[in-house]
């Protein structure tokens, strides 16, 4: 089996690569760790090309596209045109709730095609796989990226093959199967089956989104901070809470808005980073209190199985970057995530997945402890829907029983509410 087209297309070129580690440069290809010190490889950008202005990037579609200059390739995209743009979403109730001046949530729960972030790293993986001739994509994934990649591939007529955890959630194994990609259950973690990937992008030379392609692939989560800015009319905000697995998010949403800073298209300083993580898996948070450079993998014991990445591989650039940022990283037990997805349905009529229920849980325990101030606008990443985790909140919504169709039943009910509710 082959993975490279005959005839590749030569309209979309790919940015070459520099080792983030020794420095060194490298060709533009698939491939994600320095051969001299298996540091991470990332695109270069040149310094000299032109950027388009506010009047300039507001004219144009609305998709992560629209940032076209800041993403790794010279040429127009051809593949997932449509990814990104999601709406940013004033919410008084839950900015009440936790104790902050100001609430907003990145709705990428809404994200089209697939409801979810991982929509945008898939667009730049896969014109990255468009750039290099490759037909074959493929990645490992704790659910989001499974059905991102798969959605995208059936569109764009490319062959797909998901690597999951064999326990992942049901729903969300049906929102990858659907789109008919060749699903491989592997018996273990996110972390064995990334490992198996890796193996397989070696093999085979297909193009590994979170693996081989990784370079290109995380600079899709940048757009989220470049279109936050945007949305709040070119300024930023005091701080924003994202929920952490790799710790990619984190990493590329300091990186969007230090490259908006760059190109004066707003000003001020950063924002405070915050990052959330469940209990029964938080390397990244422990990295953050401990203060030192040691990451301790763990073995994931937790109902957010999305962010269930034990050995997070952008995990010490993320607590370095929140910690220099000024913010500060959380864990929420089980219980306080499913209380978090409840709180944020109640007050913003958005159901998110366990990573949402882990971010909003985590923003209210860092404004409890005052790491987050009354002050504060506050931008929440939503990055994932509900409908792929009923599993975890079914058992904690009561169904009232059937009535019979009849007016007497309902003013029953209502002389009932009526009494119980306290004047």
């Amino acid at each position: 089996m082959t993975s490279v087209m005959t005839r590749p297309s030569h309209a979309l070129v790919a940015h070459p690569l520099r080792c983030a580690s020794c420095g060194r440069s490298h060709e533009a290809a698939p491939a994600h760790v320095c051969p001299d010190c298996l540091g991470p490889l990332e695109p270069v950008y040149d310094p000299a090309r032109a950027l388009p202005d506010r009047t300039e990037l507001a004219a144009r579609p609305r998709s992560l596209w629209r940032y076209r200059e800041w993403l790794p390739f010279t040429g127009r995209p051809v593949r997932c045109l449509h990814a990104g743009w999601t709406p940013l979403i004033d919410a008084p109730r839950l900015a009440s709730a936790l104790g902050v001046s100001r609430c907003l949530v990145k709705h990428d729960a809404g994200s089209f095609p697939s409801l979810s972030f991982k929509d945008r790293v898939v667009a730049t993986a896969l014109n990255a796989a468009q750039a290099f001739g490759l037909t074959v994509v493929g990645c490992a994934s704790t659910g989001n990226l499974a059905n991102a990649l798969a959605a995208a591939a059936a569109r764009e007529g490319l062959e797909a093959w998901i690597f999951i955890p064999h326990d992942l959630e049901p729903a969300k194994v049906a929102a990858t199967a659907v789109f008919r990609p060749r699903l491989i259950r592997v018996r273990g973690t996110y972390d064995d089956a990334n490992r198996l990937c890796a193996q397989v992008a070696d093999r085979f030379g297909w193009g590994i989104v979170n693996v081989n392609l990784r370079a290109y692939y995380g600079e899709g989560s940048k757009t989220a901070a470049f279109e936050i800015a945007e949305q709040l009319g070119w300024r930023l905000p005091d701080a924003v809470v994202a929920p952490m697995a790799g710790g990619s998010l984190v990493t590329k949403l300091a990186r969007g808005f230090g490259e908006f800073l760059d190109a004066r298209l707003v000003h001020g300083v950063p924002p405070r980073l915050y990052g959330a993580q469940a209990e029964g898996c938080a390397p990244i948070v422990g990295l953050v209190e401990r203060g030192d450079d040691t990451l301790i993998p763990v073995k994931p014991a937790t109902i957010a199985k999305s962010l269930a990445i034990g050995t997070p591989a952008d995990g010490l650039s993320a607590a370095r970057l929140i910690r220099s940022s000024g913010g500060w990283a959380a864990a929420v037990n089980d219980v306080e995530i499913v209380e978090g997805i409840r709180l944020l349905a109640e007050t913003t009529g958005i159901f998110g997945e366990t990573a949402a229920g882990v971010t909003v849980a985590a923003a209210r325990a860092l404004a409890r402890s005052g790491r987050l101030s009354p002050d504060d606008e506050v931008v929440l990443c939503i990055t994932g829907n509900g409908l792929k985790t009923t599993d975890a909140v079914s058992d904690c919504l009561a169904l009232p029983e059937p009535i019979n169709p009849r007016l007497s039943e309902v003013a029953a009910i209502v002389a009932h509410q009526a009494q119980s509710t306290p004047l």
